[in-house]
Parts: C-alpha cells; structure tokens; sequence
C-alpha cells in the first residue's frame, strides 16, 4: 500500500456523524511537512465546521486542528525539522510567504493565500496529516505531548493578545467566559503574574477558578456586579459567543483599556462613541497567531508548566466525544488519542 495513504474519520455531509474514511494524499510537496498524529484535541471550531457553520466547509471534512505528532516525512525544502522530532500543528496549515503580513511574521493575517488546517485541508482526525514547515511547531522536551494539543489553538488565541497589547505583571485582566479558552487565559496570566479577575454565569465554579489562579470572580450576567468593578481592568478578554451588555464591560476599564475579542458573537455589538471616547478606550480582536507566537508560547508553557486541563477520550470513539462536548460538560478541553 502507498506510504500516501491516509486513514482519517470524516464528516461526508454537514452535521453528518464521524465515519472512517480513507484518501490517497498524493506526494509530499517541496515545502511540507507530515505528521504522524498521536494526539489532537477537539474543539468547537471543529463543529462549527463539521456543521457549516461558518458556510466554507469543503466535504468530506477531516476536522482537528490541535495536532501533536512525530515527523515522518520532511520536503525537500523545509528548515530546522527532522524525521521522529516531536511536533505541533494548529489552526493554520498553509501561508504564502510572500505577502506583506507574511514578510513582516504576520503570517496569521496572510493576504495572499492561508489555508486553514481543517477548511478544503485534511485534519488531525487522522492518523497522518501534512501542513507547510513554517506552521509545524517544534514541541519543547518538558512539555507533556498529551496536554498540549490545546495550546496551539485555545492557547494561542488567548496568549497571543498579552503579546499585543504588552501586558506585564503590573496590569489587572478580566477573562470573560471560563471554558476551553478561558481556563487557559487564567493559567497564562497567573505565570505572567497579572491579577486576573474571572467573569463567569456559573459562581460554582468559583473555587475552581481560584485554584486556576483567578484572584477574584464576578457573576457575568449580575449587572451590578460588573459595575462595580468600574475603572479596573487594563485589558479584558471576551471568549463567549454571546452578547452581554457591553456598554456596562466597557465601564470596568482603565483609562487605555481594551475589550479584546476572541468569541464570534454573532450580533453586532451596542456600543457608544462616547464611551471609546472618554478614557481612550479601544475594542479590538485577533484569530490565533503566527509560527513565531506559537513557538514562544509552547517555550512558555513548557518553562512555566502550563497544561490545559483535559479529558482524554480514543480518537475511535470520536463521535462519543462529540456528544460530550456538546453537552456541556468537558472540563475543559477534550483530546483524543490517536488508536488507528
């Protein structure tokens, strides 16, 4: 049989459950890397695309986006990788290289031909899967090949907004939202040693965040308790896909503060100019990040001994994860392992 061949679970239609599935990859290109998968988290981008969510979903759909793998073949133009080195791929497989955000190590903002991991691309539901050598992350030694998964598109959503706006540990952040992503913004910020304040509809969890590293909890939805925290936060970052009361969130920021997004809420956001205007305040909002940011916050990860806390389920039992994820009860990020 062809060394070409891989063995993946799909969707063969939007909303259709998990089915084995089979493609021949053809040869490896000049530039790519492949990987033998061991591990890849699922996450609701995952779904979303599964579904259609997003309305550019390419059928049949290998999803998994959050790769951990060993090197099996290496093209002939790739840098710095070997056959058997331990590696990581996220939400980006592909990138020009030749457009300005690319030149300048943007390469999460490529203007001139990106393709997604998951989107007209074969994933991590597989047992082998291939990206361009610039977006195949070296995994540090120290950092568990099982926990990982997560960092490269969970973690490095929240991480890479402490790169941009500068954040250092004499700045107070608010995490809005405490699930995949939040959970690993607390960790983060906790090693970056910021206060960190958590915003959550579930005030059960508050023992919980604590121990994360949370020094403070607020009811998301208790508007009282969101303006008393007026005039506080440096930065705040959204990861929920529902619309909350946006003026009153921007009222708990410091002069030069910003909301930062991170969730796809689906209806435009209320807000006044005035409330940007008075105190210099700014909503911005980010994908993921480039090569650069994923390998400084594996290192960090790694340096610090941040994981994301996890349940591991067998990648055949994929469909069952699923379901779990759906259910709401994933603390707080699932991986599978790979059992082909």
């Amino acid at each position: 049989m062809s060394n070409n061949i891989i063995h993946a679970y799909a969707a063969m239609q939007a909303g259709a459950a998990l089915e084995p599935y089979q493609f021949d990859a053809g040869e490896l290109q000049p530039h790519q890397v492949e990987v033998k998968v061991e591990y890849c988290g699922l996450c609701h981008s995952d779904i979303s695309v599964i579904n259609n969510d997003w309305k550019s979903s390419v059928y049949p759909v290998v999803a998994g986006h959050e790769i951990i793998g060993t090197i099996t073949q290496v093209g002939s133009e790739a840098k710095g990788l070997k056959v058997g080195q331990r590696v990581g791929i996220g939400w980006t497989a592909e990138s020009c290289q030749y457009c300005d955000p690319c030149i300048s190590g943007q390469q999460v903002l490529c203007t001139g031909g990106q393709t997604a991991t998951i989107v007209g691309h074969a994933g991590g539901f597989a047992d082998k899967v291939r990206a361009g050598w610039q977006w195949v992350i070296p995994l540090p030694e120290d950092l568990d090949p099982e926990s990982a998964g997560p960092l490269l598109c969970g973690g490095i959503t929240v991480f890479d907004p402490i790169l941009k706006h500068q954040i250092q540990a004499i700045h107070h952040v608010g995490v809005i939202g405490i699930g995949g992503l939040g959970h690993m913004a607390i960790k983060l910020l906790k090693a970056w040693g910021c206060e960190i304040t958590a915003f959550t509809s579930n005030l059960d969890k508050t023992e919980e965040l604590k121990a994360m590293g949370a020094d403070h909890v607020v009811n998301s939805r208790d508007l009282q308790a969101i303006k008393s925290q007026r005039g506080k936060f440096d930065l705040l970052l959204s990861t929920v896909n529902v619309t909350l009361d946006w003026s009153a969130y921007l009222s708990t920021l410091a002069p030069n503060g910003t909301v930062h997004m991170l969730g796809l809420v689906l209806e435009p956001m209320q807000i006044s100019a005035g409330s940007l205007i008075g105190g210099a305040k700014s909503v911005t909002g980010s994908p993921t990040g480039s090569p650069a940011a994923l390998r400084q916050l594996l290192k960090f990860a790694a340096r610090k001994n941040i994981a994301p806390q996890i349940e591991v389920f067998p990648m055949s039992q994929l469909n069952q994860a699923i379901e779990h994820l759906h259910s709401g009860k994933a603390r707080y990020r699932i991986v599978l392992k790979a059992d082909f």
